[in-house]
């Protein structure tokens, strides 16, 4: 099955966890033997060749620098123009890689449509680019409105206003309150310049503002249901009937604390939860018993988003395990036509209608 996955810090893995994602799996964890400086090191998932084990040729690619106020508890960069500046090392690197024949940027529906033509023309997927859509999560690193632009010129496709905390634009997850203005401007300029609005991690209060102030293309890239996991990192019933009212499509997030209830990080294992990939599939499957169907769904693993195999589902060891969701789709009575819809169809029509 072709796969396109929505979310991926892929330059965060090559910037600052200075893994070289050209390298075979295996490989980055025998480089990482040892090193303490990362809860994941000796555990990541993913690189380049297991994306073409998979079958995942197009990604939904980051760009992400938070910027804080001197004495946050989270990481990140103390002023919006530095956080600017470690974007566009992140875009550096994305170039490098299209030069070096890994990676395609697709900015419009005919090059999607290409791309998609090309990985599912017959032949050896081994040595083909994989394509990205660029987007930015957390809007803390646009400086000023004015940047929109440049950042719409230079490919970006999708935002997510927030990330985790306090923002400068929109507060995100384990943080309340509305937008002020200068949220409401950035949601108007995205609007103008087309950009998709990415809603995970928005807090609640800036989720339902954020829709009833943005008109165009809405998307949920890597968010779980609150119905299983009782945090506001997840999308309650009401949450989800709302983006699905939008066209939303939600990806599923591989992320165990988002999957199994209970989770706490540093001391739970993926098997001692019981945390496997059916349980990721529940999620998915509720959001289906809600739309009455199965054109909202679709994958956004943020495999590798600061967390390995230590706290992944337990049957997967690399990001090309996503093809066993495959049959676990099938076995809870999706057709075929279902399964395309879930694992590629559903972001493709989205970004066709966005693109238009």
């Amino acid at each position: 099955m072709f796969i396109i996955d929505a979310h991926l810090d892929l330059s965060m893995n090559a910037m600052e966890w200075n893994r070289d994602l050209r390298l075979p799996v295996t490989t980055i964890r025998t480089l990482e033997k040892g090193m303490k400086d990362k809860p994941d090191r000796e555990k990541s998932t993913v690189s380049f060749p297991e994306l073409r084990k998979g079958n995942i040729g197009i990604v939904v690619a980051t760009q992400i620098a938070r910027y804080v106020k001197p004495g946050s508890l989270i990481p990140g960069w103390n002023s919006p123009e530095q956080a600017w500046a470690q974007t566009q090392g992140q875009l550096a690197w994305y170039k490098a890689m299209e030069e070096a024949g890994e990676l395609f940027q697709i900015t419009d529906a005919q090059q999607l449509k290409s791309h998609y033509e090309l990985w599912n023309d017959g032949t050896s997927n081994d040595q083909k680019a994989i394509g990205y859509v660029l987007s930015l999560e957390g809007a803390d690193s646009i400086v000023d409105i004015s940047y929109l632009e440049r950042a719409h010129q230079y490919g970006l496709s999708a935002i997510g206003p927030a990330h985790y905390g306090p923002g400068r634009y929109a507060n995100g997850t384990d943080a309340t309150g509305k937008m002020g203005q200068m949220g409401l401007d950035l949601l108007k300029e995205m609007e103008r310049l087309n950009f998709i609005l990415d809603a995970t991690h928005l807090c609640d209060d800036a989720f339902w503002q954020a829709l009833d102030h943005f008109s165009g293309p809405v998307w949920a890239s890597h968010n779980n249901c609150r119905t299983f996991v009782n945090h506001n990192r997840q999308y309650s019933d009401e949450q989800i009937l709302a983006l699905i009212s939008r066209g939303a499509v939600i990806g599923g997030a591989l992320d165990a604390w988002m999957i199994v209830p209970g989770w706490q990080r540093g001391v739970s294992t993926p098997k001692g939860m019981n945390c496997g990939l059916e349980k990721v599939v529940e999620h998915a499957d509720h959001i289906c018993q809600l739309a009455g169907n199965a054109g909202h769904i679709g994958i956004g693993s943020d495999l590798d988003g600061a967390f390995g195999t230590e706290q992944s589902p337990f049957d997967l060891d690399t990001i090309s395990d996503l093809q066993k969701m495959v049959a676990m789709f099938a076995a809870k009575g999706y057709s075929a036509a279902d399964l395309e819809l879930i694992f590629h169809k559903n972001w493709l029509n989205f970004l066709y209608k966005a693109w238009a």
